[in-house]
């Protein structure tokens, strides 16, 4: 399995978040830009998490059957033709990074994929791991932390 590069020209892998990105801010997804992805990738689908949750693993978002030509996610947005599943939040959109204590880590994996995922829009973080086995060509992983002000 090959690995590539997410990252974001609005932080640094294992830096804080700004705040403009959480629910101190403005709610919306940071922009993230990808590099160097597997030659065969056909999608990629993108898992926004948080294992310091109190309750454990909290999913933050959940993108798939993202155009495997694009570079960048921009801020604020959906890549045109993606699909979003259903968060922690019960919705199918970006979920802010809003620790009720201490300092949370969020985990940004991306991984790209042999081919796009057939999924209903309700499929949550579980129900696309399980279509993702074996068609995992290659993963990326950034990591931003928050703290609330």
């Amino acid at each position: 399995m090959g690995t590539f590069k997410l990252s974001s020209p609005s932080f640094q892998h294992n830096q804080m978040i700004p705040s403009k990105y959480t629910c101190d801010g403005e709610d919306v997804n940071p922009a993230l830009r990808i590099e160097a992805m597997p030659p065969q990738t056909k999608s990629l689908a993108l898992v926004v998490d948080d294992p310091d949750a109190p309750s454990g693993m909290w999913v933050h978002w959940i993108v798939w059957n993202i155009d495997p030509a694009i570079a960048e996610i921009p801020e604020s947005s959906l890549p045109a033709g993606a699909e979003q599943g259903t968060s922690d939040f019960r919705k199918t959109a970006y979920g802010c990074p809003c620790p009720p204590s201490g300092t949370h880590r969020y985990f940004f994996k991306l991984y790209a994929l042999d081919g796009m995922m057939n999924l209903p829009r309700a499929t949550n973080k579980a129900g696309l791991e399980k279509a993702m086995k074996g068609r995992i060509l290659g993963q990326a992983e950034l990591i931003g932390l928050y703290k609330r002000r």
